[in-house]
């Protein structure tokens, strides 16, 4: 079992959490994510925040986002200490953050919260040395410091992949970047293609541009990867497996139906037709794919809905007991789920990262 999961809301339904957990019982076997979602796992997931007019800072407003505010990320003063012994912290800018009017809200963690989100800007740079270093991916050294209720972090932990997808290396600012140089490019689609190769069950959950993620360049069955088996190079196929998409668009469905039907995705593609122009719907790039495949299936709803009722059914089934299961975010557990997470999931450990690397901890994944 591999979920391909995106960012914003896998991190704020408690998604992520909830993968993390599944991993830890055995259930799924790896993940690939955004790159925004290492930054905010590594932020501690899910922070609580103050958000300030920035301007009334005296910053200025070239700088800051659209609405012009600055965010305090709401950590107590000794773990900003902790983190002022590698950034340098503006203690005063905390004090007037703390004084100004402003609204708290649970956000993803890091970002462009201060100083959380600079500290992670600083700390990449150090992450990306290691991963060169040592021959890994940043992912595989962050998560030797990541919260064990982290995807990373369990990855770590278990010795299970957890990876970055080519189309979604960008976010979560100089995380992203660190990520993106950590490995070559054909390095990183090899092992994501070595990673798919083992999956039976393939969900994704609220992620863009997955054709590029489970075709790739080394698929033979949708994808890309005929000239690379032409040649004997290291090829896979997506045939036989099951394909599970999490999704809010109708449209997913209504083209899964069509092809259902009587395979007219794969005839449009046969004779070289413009598919948006023949179903009347708007033609996302993963829709042709999906669609094609025997063993897809689109569960079109709201990921924060779907995923604890599959968790739950599938421990249910397997009697297997899980510690935490995740709720829609809106519902009164969701909004407890939420709390607990900013509560308990923890920033990244520096120095629990550097004695596991000391020690040689790391488990091959």
């Amino acid at each position: 079992m591999v979920v391909i999961t995106g960012s914003g809301p896998n991190i704020h339904e408690g998604v992520t959490t909830l993968i993390a957990e599944l991993m830890r019982a055995g259930l799924v076997d790896g993940v690939t994510t955004s790159s925004a979602v290492i930054s905010h796992e590594m932020g501690g997931t899910l922070d609580l925040v103050k958000r300030c007019p920035g301007e009334s800072l005296g910053l200025p407003a070239a700088i800051l986002p659209r609405g012009g505010d600055f965010e305090l990320t709401l950590m107590d003063d000794g773990a900003i200490r902790a983190m002022s012994h590698h950034t340098p912290i503006d203690w005063a800018l905390i004090e007037k953050l703390k004084q100004s009017p402003g609204k708290t809200i649970i956000k993803a963690a890091g970002n462009l919260g201060y100083p959380m989100g600079l500290w992670l800007e600083h700390f990449a740079q150090e992450i990306l040395t290691l991963a060169r270093e040592h021959g890994r991916s940043f992912e595989e050294i962050a998560g030797l410091g990541a919260d064990g209720r982290t995807m990373i972090g369990m990855g770590a932990r278990r010795g299970l992949p957890v990876l970055v997808t080519i189309p979604q290396l960008v976010g979560g600012g100089a995380v992203g970047l660190c990520i993106g140089d950590s490995l070559t490019l054909t390095e990183r689609a090899g092992r994501l293609a070595h990673l798919l190769a083992t999956a039976d069950v393939i969900i994704e959950s609220g992620v863009a541009l997955t054709q590029e993620i489970h075709d790739g360049p080394f698929e033979t069955y949708t994808g890309h990867g005929l000239w690379s088996a032409w040649q004997g190079h290291y090829s896979y196929s997506l045939a036989g497996k099951t394909l599970i998409r999490i999704d809010l668009d109708p449209a997913l469905e209504k083209v899964w139906e069509i092809e259902r039907g009587g395979g007219a995705v794969q005839q449009a593609i046969a004779d070289g037709l413009p598919k948006t122009k023949m179903f009347k719907v708007p033609f996302r790039m993963e829709m042709s794919g999906f669609a094609r495949h025997e063993g897809s299936l689109p569960l079109i709803g709201d990921l924060g809905s779907i995923w604890p009722l599959l968790a739950w059914k599938c421990s249910e089934a397997l009697g297997i007991e899980l510690q935490f299961l995740s709720y829609p975010q809106q519902s009164d557990p969701g909004k407890v789920m939420r709390d607990e997470i900013v509560r308990e999931v923890k920033p990244l450990d520096r120095e629990r990262m550097l004695q596991a690397l000391r020690s040689g901890e790391m488990k091959p994944s």
